[in-house]
């Protein structure tokens, strides 16, 4: 299936940290986009996983974005998740991956292709990614489509996960975009 499919999704949600985001270009619209994936992600009671780059250096993830209980926080000092034992154990599996957070040239980037490279199907959300410099996450965004990555957008994924009007969650995650 080459759509985003919920029943084999997770959701991983990659540095999106306090010290980090005020550097990141057009950071509002990447937060709020982020913020409506991880809503519709919860509704649907999808897996989600945070990483935390370097936590003492560039603080927790960002209040608005907040894991909830059950929600998985790896810590890393990778910029590629997949090279911290626990986080590459914590992502094996079968399931795909959509992917979101910052920045888009480093940490997401790396571990994007981190996952590839362990033959994973990856949707990165290309306005729920971001960089300091806007021509790093284009490159970034380059990179990864031409190594494997689908390169999607937010409302892409959230109909795809619904998949269909009829969804007993429709209304819901169509208020989120509204």
């Amino acid at each position: 299936m080459l759509t985003v499919d919920a029943a084999r999704t997770h959701l991983l949600v990659i540095d999106f940290q306090a010290r980090l985001m005020p550097a990141i270009h057009d950071s509002g619209a990447v937060v709020q986009n982020a913020h409506h994936l991880l809503s519709a992600a919860r509704r649907l009671k999808l897996p989600i996983t945070f990483t935390e780059q370097n936590p003492r250096g560039l603080g927790s993830t960002l209040p608005a974005l907040a894991p909830e209980p059950g929600e998985t926080v790896l810590h890393k000092m990778t910029f590629d998740a997949c090279r911290t034992p626990e986080a590459r154990a914590h992502l094996a599996g079968e399931c795909d991956l959509v992917v979101i957070g910052c920045e888009a040239h480093v940490c997401l980037l790396q571990t994007v292709l981190g996952l590839l490279s362990d033959g994973r199907r990856v949707y990165v959300v290309a306005d729920a990614i971001g960089s300091r410099m806007e021509e790093n996450r284009r490159a970034a965004l380059g990179r990864m489509a031409r190594h494997g990555a689908e390169v999607v957008t937010t409302e892409m994924v959230l109909f795809e996960w619904l998949a269909s009007a009829d969804h007993p969650d429709f209304r819901g995650v169509l208020d989120l975009i509204k």
